[in-house]
């Protein structure tokens, strides 16, 4: 009942959180306090270490997601307050619709209540307001100077805005402050739409342009893990978009301005596409950027900038021919340049031509260890539609041979069987394999992919037979766990060997492996009929780590 009408449920916070944190925050039920639940969400405080303010957004169909302002929190992390919040929310879930219903009556009325107060009424209650809010008062007075065209002033109180040093205690902004910095940053986009709305589009765009070189610089210094700094800045550079659409500056002048961000050390902050302002630019505009575009590949024909800005500018004038000899001229060895080229000649009707490409881009890439997967896939994905399932076959061996990995392993299989011809290929790709065990040519885990494909293939038999002195631990540990029912005996001494060395070692994830390896050591005594034996055995261990009071609460929530 409780998931239905909050729309989630102990699972799904279990989930969100991850068992750590979801223990966790079970204790931290008595510490919730001022619970308020509005339409869309709830929000709290948490006394922990510190006194936290956390808020769930309740998606409905969509599900939950928290916020907290706490260290885990702010990394975006699902922390043990929001589980808290979250429980309490649940145990109080009969109440829920009542209290929902309560914050829309509440909305409503303020929204009433404001609409029938006189002018003087209204004037009287912002200026109490911003009496009260130093914060609120700013922004109004920025949008008065905006509203009022009062440049100057606007000028002088965006420079405040995109000043970083205020939050900058380290000389840089970290992580926890990045978020203050960027309601800032967002604050001076919308003082410089207000601008531009207001009669002075013109000063708007100078202004934006000194903004975002600012930003630039400072952008630089900022931990910006979230995002939140950049699409603000963002958000700074569509206020110069949109004021150029207003002011219809000189389009040559705005074209060099675009040219020298995108090619600039510093375009990382606002990632500008010069084609957003095609319809400010005009023929003029674009032909002076065409150009410029071209000095400056010329001047750097390696450089990543330069040409993406060539490709951006010849994408865009439709000439497909054009864009195929630009890509061409840079094939990178991965393959996906002849992929992009494949895809823009399919784009514009020319099937052929573009799988011609793809074919000589596993051509050129055949001896490659590491080929973009995509350029595989379409060339296989095209042979498939065509019925061409040998050819499939043919290049998902030679990419297996080339890569020799799981993956390839079973993308040749699937192949294979498409086409009926599994068991003669599978004899020759365990081959390879095998030979690779021999020279001792590692996994991804150091274990011989040999291995993988075996237990893949669920041939555990063989996989027993190869395992001696070539499995790691990871491959063992999936061995003993495909095999508890088959072979109990078998795969609990692989169990206990993998148990002794976790004896040692400390923390959260150490713990929960080896209760893993318990549950599944005590699954194979259960097979055998011993279980007092592995009673026997866990007793001792409990005995011999009991000062480890997390695992001891993690054992005994598996039953251990």
């Amino acid at each position: 009942m409780a998931r239905t009408v909050v729309g989630f449920g102990e699972d799904d916070l279990r989930t969100l959180a991850g068992v750590r944190s979801f223990e966790r925050g079970l204790g931290y039920l008595d510490a919730v306090t001022g619970l308020e639940v509005g339409e869309g969400s709830v929000t709290a405080v948490v006394h922990g270490t510190d006194i936290y303010e956390v808020e769930l957004s309740l998606g409905g169909d969509t599900g939950i997601s928290g916020w907290c302002d706490c260290p885990y929190g702010q990394e975006g992390n699902f922390c043990k307050h929001c589980v808290a919040v979250g429980l309490t929310v649940l145990r109080q879930a009969e109440a829920i619709p009542r209290q929902r219903s309560a914050a829309r009556a509440r909305a409503s009325g303020l929204q009433a209540w404001l609409t029938a107060l006189s002018r003087d009424e209204l004037l009287a209650l912002v200026r109490e307001q911003i009496g009260e809010d130093r914060e609120l008062r700013r922004r109004l007075e920025l949008r008065a100077a905006a509203a009022h065209s009062d440049t100057d002033a606007v000028r002088d109180r965006i420079l405040v805005l995109i000043d970083p040093r205020p939050f900058a205690r380290y000389g840089y902004i970290e992580y926890a402050d990045a978020t203050g910095y960027a309601r800032q940053v967002e604050e001076a986009a919308d003082a410089l739409r207000a601008l531009a709305s207001g009669g002075s589009a013109a000063r708007a765009v100078g202004l934006a342009e000194e903004a975002i070189r600012a930003l630039g610089q400072a952008y630089e210094e900022v931990d910006d893990s979230d995002g939140v700094v950049g699409q603000a800045v963002a958000a700074v550079a569509g206020a110069h978009l949109e004021a150029c659409g207003v002011a219809c500056p000189d389009p040559e002048r705005l074209a060099e301005w675009l040219v020298s961000q995108v090619l600039g050390d510093r375009n990382d902050a606002t990632d500008l596409d010069p084609l957003d302002y095609a319809h400010v630019l005009g023929p003029a505009g674009l032909a002076r950027m065409r150009q410029l575009a071209a000095e400056a590949r010329r001047r750097s024909p390696r450089g990543w900038a330069e040409r993406y800005l060539m490709e951006r500018l010849v994408k865009a004038e439709g000439d497909v021919d054009a864009l195929v000899a630009l890509y061409a001229k840079d094939l990178v060895p991965s393959g996906v340049t002849h992929l992009r080229i494949a895809e823009e000649l399919e784009a514009a009707g020319r099937a052929d031509e573009a799988l011609a490409w793809a074919e000589r881009g596993l051509r050129e890439t055949a001896t490659e260890a590491h080929v973009d997967s995509r350029l595989v896939d379409y060339v296989c994905d095209r042979y498939t539609r065509a019925g061409r399932m040998a050819e499939t076959v043919t290049v998902r061996r030679g990419r297996f041979r080339a890569e020799r990995s799981l993956a390839a392993y079973q993308h040749l299989r699937a192949a294979a069987r498409a086409a009926d011809c599994w068991e003669t290929e599978r004899e020759a790709a365990l081959a390879v394999l095998r030979d690779d065990a021999r020279r001792e040519r590692g996994g991804w885990y150091a274990g011989p992919v040999l291995i993988d494909a075996l237990l893949d293939d669920g041939d555990l038999d063989a996989a027993w037979r190869e395992a001696a002195d070539r499995a790691d631990d990871r491959q063992w540990q999936q061995l003993a766990d495909l095999s508890c029912e088959a072979r109990p005996a078998d795969a609990l001494a692989v169990y206990l060997r993998l148990v002794e060395p976790l004896k040692e070692p400390t923390g959260d994830r150490v713990y929960e492996r080896l209760a893993r390896l318990l549950s599944g050591a005590r699954g194979c005594h259960r097979a055998l009929g011993t279980e007092d034996a592995f009673a026997a055995y866990l007793a001792v261990l409990r005995a011999e780590l009991k000062r480890r009071r997390k695992l001891m609460t993690i054992l005994d929530q598996q039953g251990l």
